[in-house]
């Protein structure tokens, strides 16, 4: 029975995207937040000028036009970072987890929609950090560097999407999996100083761990595989910035100390010459 409603879901979701005007081939491409990504326009003509890109998040209910004729859009947040390729591909710097969505690729020649459009799913990885140094959560994709030994981590991994369904049912006909790593790529789920917790959506999974002296320069990763391939990976490294600082302040601090008592020194030589 649940199989069968399962495929009932499929089968709406190929509707909706009949009914939104997608009849091409749509694409999944998982990327992670801070990376660069590249949406191919299976559709394009020879002239990009032909070619429009469009957006759409799930918690939006309209489109938003990012390239309309060759020509990117200023009014956009995300315009320093988007760019057309030389096959009418749209490239994204440093991809965020809002820009996770549907895009679509559209030709139009003299006003006029030519074929079907091509569609793609951008799906972004992103590691979000907190610890007990602080009340406050922050994000990162690569390092952290206010937390020092002793205190506890967590570091949640999330798969942002736009369809805005259940990641089991990814895990059931994908074989999507999320996992923490360490650098020889060992599940820490085999670990026990790790807590390792999974969502029931399984697009959610968690690391928990108290730092020791000797994590620091730690890396560990957060792993997005399909069918057992690897499809996306974020890193994140531990560094005790603490450590470093008073290690600079040692060092400028060592020929001020030295100054003062060369200054010491001469006042102390002058006051007994003049006591002789």
């Amino acid at each position: 029975m649940a199989d069968q409603c399962d495929l009932c879901l499929l089968g709406l979701i190929i509707l909706s995207s009949l009914l939104t005007d997608i009849s091409g081939v749509i694409e999944n491409v998982f990327n992670s937040s801070g990376e660069n990504v590249h949406l191919s326009c299976n559709n394009a003509l020879s002239d990009c000028k032909s070619t429009t890109w469009i957006y759409k998040r799930f918690s939006h209910s309209e489109y938003a036009e990012m390239i309309v004729g060759g020509i990117k859009k200023k009014d956009t947040e995300r315009h320093e970072r988007l760019s057309l390729g030389s096959d009418c591909s749209l490239n994204i710097k440093n991809v965020k987890e809002e820009d996770s969505g549907f895009y679509t690729c559209r030709q139009y020649v003299n006003g006029e929609k030519q074929g079907t459009d091509a569609g793609v799913f951008l799906h972004v990885l992103h590691v979000s950090v907190s610890s007990s140094s602080s009340s406050s959560s922050s994000s990162s994709s690569s390092s952290q560097t206010e937390i020092s030994p002793g205190r506890s981590v967590t570091l949640s991994c999330q798969l942002y999407s736009y369809a805005g369904l259940s990641c089991d049912r990814w895990v059931r006909y994908e074989g999507l999996q999320l996992l923490w790593v360490n650098q020889a790529g060992v599940d820490l789920k085999t670990d026990s100083r790790y807590q390792i917790l999974l969502s029931s959506d399984h697009c959610n999974i968690t690391l928990t761990t108290t730092l020791l002296n000797e994590d620091d320069n730690r890396e560990w990763r957060c792993q997005l595989t399909l069918r057992n391939q690897l499809k996306s990976s974020v890193r994140y490294t531990v560094k005790y910035l603490v450590i470093v600082m008073i290690v600079e302040m040692a060092v400028f601090a060592a020929p001020t100390v030295i100054l003062l008592q060369i200054i010491c020194a001469r006042r102390a030589g002058e006051f007994e010459l003049h006591t002789i």
